[in-house]
């Protein structure tokens, strides 16, 4: 049985708590947060769990495992180094750091303590987002050309990071999990739609090696809450919708075919469009969140380091917000990921 300690219990961390009660190798022990009304609304869900104001309570009590951080995100660097430092492994919200360079010192800490360190990446969990990656990887789609996504509601608003590093990490991390790397350059607008000190809404442009494009849509002042990604490629294209109830999965068996026949007058090659049947695979589905914290716990129980959302794969997703962060601060200028 792994013990853990949640520190944060704002709009996300009360799920975890949930999580690791729930799961059957796990239980929740202690769980910490600056304010006091939140720790009581919280201690009426969960009444067994032990609740401070002080998370050094947490890193200091030898019952505890691990750590679940899920704090705002201008804390996760400082509060996964002191978790690390205690001897906790730890499992945290994205983004891992606001650096790449802080997600690196923080594997390096992770692995010279003999810890599990972990991003929460939880899209990459999804079976919904694991079935177009074996879908994609099995060639049915043949080379894919570009992909977009759009993450958009009406809030909720935060005051810690714009709409940016709190949205866009998500496709990041499922664009770099589908397409097995991570972005070459990036270009972004930003707008600060609400009068508020932070963009709330953003339009990013990634490039991927392999000439692949991929254009990303968050905001926080859209009229429809929207979880949506659609794929095209040569052979195939899909559409992953989050929130629709008939299928999160769409595969539309639809390409462009080059032809000669017909057209020796009009030049080399005609294009024709080929439209088929769409299909909605049957997919199982489960609690993305859960499967993330059962694979942590593996992870801890068995001392083997995360394949998936690990601090590497954190990095890159730091980077890259990092590059559209600087081009949507210049204007839209196009910027390197390196």
């Amino acid at each position: 049985m792994i013990s853990v300690g949640v520190i944060g219990c704002g709009h996300w961390g009360p799920n975890h708590i949930r999580v690791f009660s729930q799961l059957p190798d796990s239980q929740c022990l202690m769980c910490a947060d600056v304010d006091e009304a939140r720790l009581k609304a919280v201690k009426s869900l969960f009444p067994s769990v032990e609740f401070t104001r002080d998370h050094q309570d947490i890193l200091a009590n030898p019952a505890i495992d691990a750590v679940c951080i899920a704090a705002p995100t201008r804390f996760h660097y400082q509060l996964t180094r002191e978790a690390l430092a205690s001897g906790k492994h730890v499992l945290c919200e994205k983004p891992l750091a606001m650096l790449p360079e802080e997600c690196l010192e923080l594997k390096a800490l992770a692995d010279k303590a003999g810890k599990v360190l972990m991003v929460g990446h939880v899209f990459t969990f999804n079976s919904g987002i694991r079935w177009v990656k074996a879908y994609i990887d099995s060639g049915e789609m043949g080379k894919i050309f570009y992909a977009h996504s759009e993450r958009t509601n009406l809030g909720p608003f935060r005051y810690d990071v714009n709409a940016l590093w709190d949205l866009a990490p998500h496709d990041i991390s499922i664009f770099d999990y589908l397409l097995g790397c991570g972005a070459v350059s990036a270009s972004a607008r930003g707008l600060k739609c609400l009068g508020n000190t932070l963009e709330d809404l953003a339009f990013a442009t990634l490039d991927y090696p392999d000439s692949r494009l991929v254009n990303i849509h968050v905001s926080w002042a859209d009229p429809r809450k929207v979880r949506q990604i659609t794929i095209v490629g040569e052979k195939k294209m899909l559409v992953w919708d989050d929130l629709d109830p008939l299928g999160a999965v769409r595969v539309y068996d639809k390409y462009v075919e080059r032809t000669t026949k017909y057209y020796e007058s009009y030049g080399e090659f005609q294009l024709l469009s080929r439209e088929g049947s769409i299909t909605i695979p049957k997919i199982n589905l489960g609690e993305p969140l859960k499967s993330q914290g059962q694979y942590f716990i593996e992870c801890v129980k068995n001392g083997v380091a995360p394949e998936i959302a690990d601090a590497l794969k954190a990095a890159s997703v730091v980077r890259t917000l990092a590059a559209v962060q600087k081009s949507m601060d210049n204007g839209g200028a196009s910027v390197r990921i390196v």
